[in-house]
């Protein structure tokens, strides 16, 4: 893949203990990628220093061959989706969409892009719409076509479904994605969400503390994880430690530490001791929190009438990531 927009150790320092940076990610062109981390990771500060908001201490933002590191926000032609929308209350959706055309002086060629951004997020006809007649799905998505109505050359989102109730969100990030998609523009985006990352990147890229902690689609981060911060913030994860770890990643692994997500343990005959002391019906299965017996608790989903609560159980597991002393391995 080659890169359309390049963060080439890009590093923004507020204090000597407080830096977000050096990091350096290649972003192909069409691609959509996700920056998750936790709050004050320094996720969205990556996105403010794209678009031209902040100003970087060191390294260089490079798109299509330009290093736009020292451009202002309104010459880099990145289109910005703020995480509250600003929508003007007091215009139509129509004169929203126009508010990215400012520049534009023909009545006529701001009225066909108005029309057409609109028609790229399914809202063909709506121009004259108040704000405020539209649900939460509707008034992102005119936000959408008002960063998009400019033609960027990048698109950037914060925390872009955050307003919307759950039983929305799940449709509007399939339709976000497949706007994006449809139109084929490079698109940063960022998130805490896990599901929402995964649903709408191509690839993600884990943040914490100001550092990247590892890049990759969403299986690699669940399957593969890097150190165990990824480990424990990608996904449910269960961390075994001292004699739990030996006992449950076999006495060969030679791993400080063990992660093992639920769904990968199963009750069994043998294995790790413990008793069910909590049980969480899901529907489809049920997560069961068993205390071992050094103390520990850890998860395990499986079949709904797979143990009762208060049961004495043995636990054994199908694959595990092992982590040594350094908190960097793989999985087993």
């Amino acid at each position: 893949m080659s890169a359309f927009l390049e963060i080439q150790a890009i590093q923004k320092r507020w204090a000597d203990d407080v830096t977000v940076g050096p990091i350096s990610l290649p972003i192909g062109r069409g691609e959509i990628l996700a920056l998750l981390g936790p709050s004050g990771s320094g996720k969205t500060t990556m996105l403010r220093l794209l678009a031209g908001f902040e100003t970087a201490d060191s390294g260089r933002i490079v798109v299509a061959s330009e290093d736009v590191t020292a451009v202002p926000p309104a010459r880099r032609r990145f289109g910005m989706v703020f995480q509250h929308y600003a929508l003007f209350p007091h215009l139509d959706v129509g004169e929203n969409v126009a508010f990215g055309l400012a520049g534009s002086r023909e009545r006529g060629a701001v009225e066909a892009k108005v029309g057409a951004a609109l028609g790229l997020v399914d809202l063909a006809g709506f121009e004259r719409r108040k704000v405020h007649e539209l649900s939460g799905g509707q008034q992102q998505r005119v936000a959408l076509a008002r960063a998009l109505a400019p033609e960027p050359r990048v698109l950037l989102l914060d925390e872009p479904l955050s307003n919307l109730d759950p039983a929305l969100r799940e449709r509007t990030r399939r339709e976000l994605r497949q706007v994006i998609k449809r139109v084929g523009i490079t698109t940063v985006f960022v998130t805490h969400e896990q599901e929402e990352a995964f649903d709408l990147g191509d690839r993600i890229a884990v943040i914490n503390a100001g550092r990247l902690e590892q890049t990759g689609a969403p299986d690699e981060l669940y399957e593969q994880p890097a150190n165990l911060f990824v480990a424990t913030f990608v996904g449910r994860a269960n961390v075994f430690r001292g004699a739990a770890a030996r006992a449950i990643g076999g006495n060969g692994s030679g791993a400080g530490v063990v992660v093992v997500r639920p769904e990968r343990l199963r009750f069994d005959r043998n294995g790790l001791a413990g008793t069910v002391r909590e049980r969480r019906y899901t529907g489809a299965g049920a997560f069961f929190l068993v205390e071992g017996d050094d103390r520990e608790r850890f998860e395990v989903l499986a079949e709904p009438d797979a143990a009762e609560v208060g049961a004495r159980v043995h636990v054994t597991a199908t694959r595990v990531i092992a982590f040594p002393d350094s908190g960097r391995g793989g999985a087993t």
